[in-house]
């Protein structure tokens, strides 16, 4: 809301210090961050710092405490040193005066006010402003009680701020009832300072040095001081109905039995070391002994007996892996879950690809992850009813679970729908992205990587309430033989994996499509397009497509005799081309036609601008079609006559039988992918991206593998990103009805 004296500071700063700072900030009346940082900038060229900047760092702290270690009425320097301060107490919603440059009645009573809320009245008595409160005076935050904050935490942010505020490496944390990281950091300084570490030694990480010194300093019932009041802020920011206090009494003991309950903790109702730790950090007490524990290893027999000896019942294996070389292991291999079975251990399986940045979710890739790791459960022989847990391994903020993991999520689950829910769907990542995927209706239970207390979706964030696994530390487990590293988790038993399995459908050669299995197949296909923007004849002029999704289907039946046996031949899952050619049908518009013809005009009449187009039911160009079956005959994966793609005569007879030849197009999309295999031209990947080339062709390509040959078919397409991006769901569906085939 436009504020009248906001909008006076913003003057007042561009008007006087516009020139002086290099910045001017929109005259707004609403304050910001550019308003904070000019009027931070103008603040240290008063104080004669010539290194401007947004920060009011330790220069700018250190400055103004060597100078004005107290600032009032008679140690103001200036009339506009004056005005700084009043415009900051205007952006923090108090009174700053007439913006008269004087340390007045107004502005000692706007500090005094300013400081109470704080909860530094009683540290930092009067109407002085010290270097520190006019560095949170600068700043966003706010210091009284938020729509969505509560009480009892604005009495924790109050009490640390009042406790802790003379530290060196303590500032400030906001005082509007609502738990953030800030908080969750400013409590852990808060129990080192009480530990008796020393500034520059005291961190805000819940460290070793941290964990020894307060194992000596348990609380129960009947204690009072300091450390009750640090548990029970503990508990406050962990969101458990209790109140700060100095006394541990039976209302409090009542509350950390329920939570102890809640975190499988022993129910003592006692603030032991344990529970503190949890209170403290997201990993809490590291010690614990865990009954779950998940691994990118084999589980051997030995490896089996090592997890036994060790307490652990349930694993995590993961269903799929991204790449054929790295981590070699780290999808279930042949066998491993009759291990599993034979020593009494259960398996909760974990769908991750890549998965680490913003940029890796979307509802389109969620709807090829649910398609994908039904295939793959389904291939390794998990009952139906298992809850996959699918991967957000990255510290997804707010605005990126919003934008990108909440609708990866709606793709999952709506792939799941269309797969007949077999599996349950739940959510691996920071308690952030669990909480918020659980309760958009998304997940069912949550796997929560709470080894990282610095993400921002842990620090100051309560554990889910559907928490099925905690992940808390790194342990190598048994020796010899039977040695591995694990993921040691805490399970609360809402999820329990599965300890028999049906039998695994084995990377068999694909066999003909059973008509019978075509209208699901078609059925499957349309509503996915349709999810994805892409109806049956969608687009507009030159854009509108040519083919439904039935015609495609159709055509790609006609050919399935043909499918598969190039698929034997060269030992090439069928959906590699089934895809190739059902998107290239969808993607043929009035637009590709007109080019089709001025095709035909160029080598027929003379007229035609255009020498080569991308034809036919596979969309190839004649000069792709060429060079690919050039390269397949060098091979030997095929026999037949060199041609030349700078030759007319040779471009134009390929064209020709690429646009009328079904059978030859399919067969030239097969070898465009073998070509694939071999680095075929198609520009490069962005820098960084490690890509397995596969070198020859196999049943069991790793997904990674999969994506590159999709991605090099179209390298002709100038948004061949976003083509492949959609197309691999459509890989996934194909394969479902592969895989039901030649597992019949």
């Amino acid at each position: 809301m436009r504020d009248p004296m906001v909008l006076r500071a913003q003057r007042f700063v561009n008007s006087v210090y516009g020139s002086r700072i290099g910045t001017t900030v929109e005259e707004t009346g609403e304050t910001d961050w550019a308003t904070l940082y000019a009027l931070t900038r103008a603040l240290q060229y008063e104080l004669g710092i010539t290194a401007l900047s947004d920060n009011f760092g330790p220069t700018t702290l250190s400055t103004l405490t060597a100078k004005f270690p107290e600032l009032n009425a008679d140690t103001v320097p200036s009339p506009d040193f004056c005005r700084i301060i009043q415009s900051g107490l205007y952006c923090k919603g108090y009174d700053g005066g007439d913006l008269d440059g004087t340390y007045g009645e107004r502005v000692r009573a706007a500090v005094t006010k300013l400081k109470t809320d704080m909860g530094v009245e009683q540290a930092f008595p009067g109407a002085d402003l010290t270097p520190k409160v006019f560095k949170a005076l600068l700043t966003m935050d706010s210091y009284v009680l938020g729509p969505s904050g509560t009480r009892q935490v604005r009495d924790v942010q109050q009490w640390l701020n009042g406790r802790c505020l003379n530290r060196q490496d303590f500032f400030a944390v906001a005082c509007d009832g609502r738990v953030s990281r800030d908080l969750a950091r400013a409590l852990v300084l808060g129990t080192q300072y009480e530990l008796g570490m020393a500034d520059g030694t005291a961190n805000g990480n819940f460290g070793p040095g941290t964990q020894s010194a307060l194992k000596a300093h348990p609380v129960r019932q009947g204690d009072r001081g300091v450390y009750v009041q640090l548990f029970s802020a503990g508990m406050v920011v962990n969101r458990r109905p209790v109140a700060l206090t100095d006394t541990f009494d039976s209302y409090l003991a009542a509350a950390v039995r329920s939570f102890q309950s809640f975190a499988a903790l022993p129910a003592t109702g006692e603030g032991d070391f344990a529970t503190f730790a949890s209170l403290l950090a997201s990993y809490g007490d590291q010690s614990r002994q865990g009954k779950a524990c998940d691994t990118v290893a084999k589980v051997t027999p030995a490896r089996a007996a090592a997890l036994k000896a060790a307490g652990i019942t349930y694993v995590g294996r993961y269903l799929t892996n991204p790449s054929a070389t790295s981590l070699p292991e780290k999808a279930i291999q042949p066998g491993e879950l009759q291990v599993f079975a034979q020593n009494g251990l259960r398996c909760f399986p974990i769908y991750q690809t890549v998965n680490n940045d913003a940029s890796d979710f979307d509802y389109v890739a969620g709807r090829t992850a649910g398609y994908a790791a039904v295939n793959a459960a389904l291939d390794h022989g998990f009952k139906r009813g298992t809850r996959i847990f699918f991967a957000v391994d990255f510290d997804a903020i707010d605005a990126e679970i919003t934008a990108n993991v909440l609708p990866h999520f709606k793709g999952i689950k709506e792939a799941m729908a269309d797969s007949g829910h077999p599996y349950e769907i739940g959510v691996y990542g920071s308690r952030n992205v669990c909480a918020q995927v659980g309760a958009a209706g998304w997940s069912t239970a949550s796997f929560v990587a709470d080894m990282s207390p610095g993400f921002d979706g842990n620090a100051g964030r309560p554990l889910p309430k559907d928490w099925a696994y905690d992940q808390f530390v790194i342990r190598t487990l048994g020796s010899g033989d039977g040695q591995l590293e694990v993921d040691v988790d805490i399970a609360s038993g809402r999820d329990t994996g599965q300890g028999s399995f049906d039998r695994p459908r084995p990377a068999v050669p694909d066999v003909a499509l059973e008509e019978s299995q075509v209208p699901g197949l078609r059925a499957d296909l349309a509503r996915y397009m349709r999810s994805i923007g892409r109806p049956d004849l969608g687009g507009v002029g030159g854009d509108a497509e040519l083919y439904t999704s039935a015609q495609a289907v159709e055509a790609i039946q006609d050919q399935d005799g043909l499918i598969t046996e190039l698929s034997h031949t060269y030992t090439m899952r069928k959906a590699l081309i089934q895809t190739a050619v059902y998107w290239a049908m969808r993607d043929y518009s009035l637009a590709d036609q007109a080019t089709d013809q001025q095709v035909a005009d160029h080598h027929q009449a003379g007229s035609g601008q255009v020498r080569d187009s991308h034809t036919g039911i596979g969309q190839i160009s004649a000069s792709d079609a060429i060079q690919a079956w050039n390269h397949c005959i060098g091979w030997g994966f095929t026999t037949g006559d060199r041609r030349d793609p700078a030759k007319d005569a040779d471009l134009w007879s390929v064209w020709q039988q690429l646009s009328k030849d079904n059978a030859f197009s399919v067969r030239t999309a097969a070898l465009v992918h073998l070509w694939g295999t071999r680095g075929r031209p198609g520009g490069q990947l962005p820098p960084g991206d490690r890509v397995t080339t596969p070198r020859s062709m196999r049943l069991d390509l790793a997904e990674f593998e999969i994506t590159e040959l999709l991605r090099r078919y179209r390298a002709w397409d100038p948004d061949v990103e976003a083509q492949t991006h959609q197309s691999l769901a459509v890989y996934q569906i194909f394969e479902k009805y592969n895989s039901i085939a030649r597992n019949a």
